[in-house]
């Protein structure tokens, strides 16, 4: 019995143990290891072509026992000698496969990729197994070698047998792990199953290079008997064939020209669960410093789970064909969260488990690249196709919109795929459309924010906005308010170089809510009216004031009310929609609350009664209508009142 050839019991255990999170990757590994094993034969075989057998007779070949509880994997690749088993495989991180590459820099093909890198992951079997069995014989070589090993207290190797070698034929190797019995811990029964292994492959190994083939059982009716009678019911049988289980070439590496959209559909909905087509697909190649693969597909339709706790934002990630990680989330923003797709590349760097990245530059890269063809994408979806893009922004305007509250990426890119109502023409407008219908003088963008189009409609600021000439966009989602103060301002490129525009210079365009106390539509015959309303009663806005007390910051005529009576605006950063939203969540108690400003037409015939009240000294009545007033503008703007019993009390007096 040798002993592995470092500070063994130790480092082994932390292999076996620490630097695999996920134990199915055993097989990962070890068929991996069949992929380098192969190309390895098929580099030697360029300068040797009698050695090697003919490409399609190269495969890696998986075999279980349930009753002996095995797992073999064995391919006709190069194979190891004697010395090279006790140098690969008993010394615990020395990678046959580095060396190979290190060897042989600058003279490998370009379809030679060899994928071992630490000298590692044939440990992982260790995992699952109590017991490793590996049957050898090198190229060339007149005889094969048996290593063998519990992982604990060292290892053997010893000449193979006549049915040893008879397994590995004239090269290559074969790896048996005897399964350890399953436990609370570890189920290791699911993969001592054809449906076990074939799915351990399809998932962490289905683009290997290589064929990976194993004997499944099929069922087949059997021939109709000539004597069989009328009644005869068909009778079946299973049989074994020797079935590849992996897709070898990746469609992400295919040319495009070979590729039909119902090729990349089909790959779209069965490796990302959706049951229809995808509404864009994304592909390209990278070359240079870091040269990487990418299929990207937005969907046609939101996720359930996307804006729930559960939801794993990311691409699969792939080297060399390989699944490293499921879901990689550094690879893209999270505005771009409903993003499907993968990315392989040779080039990055990984980690000793091959689950992670050592270096999170690379990541950045590819990220930055990833998000710049998306939003690309969407922005032609935007201007040639703006059906669907329509359909694209109802499932994921949402988390566009979290993008531009919570800074990430560039503001001005998201914004410009931001879709409103409008108020005026009935349909959704981008920013640059909103402002292409402004009128001459129009320095703001206008909007409001509610629970429904229909409600705001008929909110008093929305409709003296629409009287004035002015477009108001309306916005029903509850993360709109906080996106657009978060936005603030949006830049109009304007059209003065276009000869076909209208003439507008570039400027910043300030986002405006028309509830905004400080909102300046009127007309300066509509102000002076309002400046002499406001002159001529003092008094009565001062009796109103207090008679509200804390419920308002201010009483105050507006101008340009049009024929509503009364209306709430907002002071200060926390807007009328704010307050709402925020009163709606879990920490309603200590949400903020708006400033809120009553503002009263001086126009209207209300008006005349509240003077005629607070001239007759009639402090009741007065009382009676600031009270009605203030809860009708409340209602009006969607807001709850403060005490309904007294509100409808109000209205019988009234009557």
């Amino acid at each position: 019995m040798k002993q592995f050839k470092t500070e063994s019991k130790k480092l082994l255990d932390l292999m076996i143990n620490s630097i695999y999170t996920n134990k199915e990757i055993f097989l990962r590994e070890l068929v991996s290891n069949a992929s380098d094993a192969i190309d390895k034969l098929s580099f030697q075989s360029l300068t040797n072509p009698e050695l090697a057998p003919g490409a399609d007779e190269l495969a890696i070949r998986l075999s279980f026992d349930k009753d002996a509880r095995t797992i073999t994997v064995s391919d006709n690749g190069i194979g190891m000698g004697e010395q090279e088993l006790d140098q690969n495989l008993g010394t615990i991180a020395h990678s046959g496969s580095e060396q190979f590459k290190a060897e042989n820099a600058g003279s490998q093909p370009g379809d030679i990729d060899i994928i071992g890198q630490f000298g590692v992951g044939f440990y992982s079997a260790f995992m699952v197994a109590g017991r490793v069995r590996v049957v050898s014989r090198a190229l060339g070589a007149s005889s094969a070698f048996v290593w063998e090993s519990d992982g604990v207290s060292g290892y053997s190797i010893e000449p193979a047998s006549d049915e040893d070698c008879a397994a590995v034929g004239e090269h290559g190797t074969a790896v048996t792990l005897f399964l350890r019995p399953s436990d609370e811990d570890e189920d290791t029964d699911r993969f001592l199953s054809e449906w076990g292994l074939k799915e351990l492959v399809r998932q962490y190994s289905n683009y290997v290079r290589h064929p990976v083939q194993m004997m499944v059982t099929k069922s087949r009716q059997k021939p109709r008997p000539e004597d069989a009678p009328e009644d005869y019911k068909p009778e079946y049988e299973d049989y074994e064939e020797l079935e590849t289980i992996n897709s070898m070439t990746p469609i992400w590496k295919r040319r495009a020209s070979e590729v039909e959209q119902k090729d990349y559909d089909e790959f779209y909905q069965s490796s990302f669960h959706d049951w229809v087509a995808p509404a864009r697909t994304i592909g390209f190649h990278a070359e240079g410093a870091l040269s990487y693969d990418a299929l990207l597909f937005i969907p046609a339709q939101q996720p359930f789970d996307l804006y729930s706790k559960d939801f794993e934002k990311g691409l699969a990630l792939y080297s060399s064909n390989v699944l490293i990680q499921e879901k990689c989330a550094d690879l893209l923003p999270d505005y771009l969260s409903f993003v499907r797709g993968v990315v392989d590349s040779p080039d990055v760097t990984l980690n000793i488990s091959r689950e992670t990245l050592q270096q999170n530059s690379q990541l950045r890269a590819i990220a930055r690249r990833v998000e710049k063809k998306v939003l690309s994408e969407l922005k032609s979806m935007r201007d040639n196709d703006r059906d669907a893009f329509e359909r694209f922004f109802e499932n994921f305007g949402r988390v566009l919109k979290f993008g531009i509250y919570n800074s990430f990426g560039s503001k001005s890119d998201l914004a410009d795929l931001l879709l409103f109502w409008s108020a005026r023409e009935g349909r959704m407008l981008t920013l640059a459309e909103y402002a292409q219908g402004m009128p001459e003088g129009q320095d703001k963008i206008y909007y409001a924010a509610g629970e429904s189009r229909e409600r705001m409609e008929q909110v008093p600021a929305v409709r003296a906005a629409l009287d004035h000439g002015f477009d108001v966009l309306l916005c029903t989602q509850d993360v709109d308010e906080f996106m657009l103060q978060a936005l603030r301002s949006w830049h109009d490129e304007g059209t003065s170089g276009d000869s076909e525009g209208d003439g507008r210079e570039p400027r910043d365009l300030e986002l405006q809510n028309v509830s905004s106390a400080d909102l300046d539509l009127a007309s300066d015959e509509e102000k002076k009216e309002a400046e002499r309303a406001t002159a001529d009663h003092r008094e009565l806005f001062e009796a109103l004031k207090s008679s509200l007390g804390e419920k308002v910051g201010s009483v105050r005529v507006a101008a340009g009310l049009g024929d509503a009576p009364a209306s709430l605006a907002a002071e200060g950063p926390v807007s009328l929609e704010m307050e709402r939203v925020m009163s709606q969540g879990p920490e309603a108690d200590r949400a903020p609350k708006a400033q809120r400003v009553l503002q009263l037409n001086a126009a209207h015939p209300v008006f005349a009664k509240l003077v005629a009240a607070q001239e007759a000294g009639d402090e009741e009545r007065l009382d009676l209508y600031a009270s009605l007033l203030f809860d009708q503008a409340l209602l009006v703007e969607g807001l709850q009142v403060d005490d309904p019993i007294a509100f409808a009390r109000n209205v019988t007096r009234l009557m």
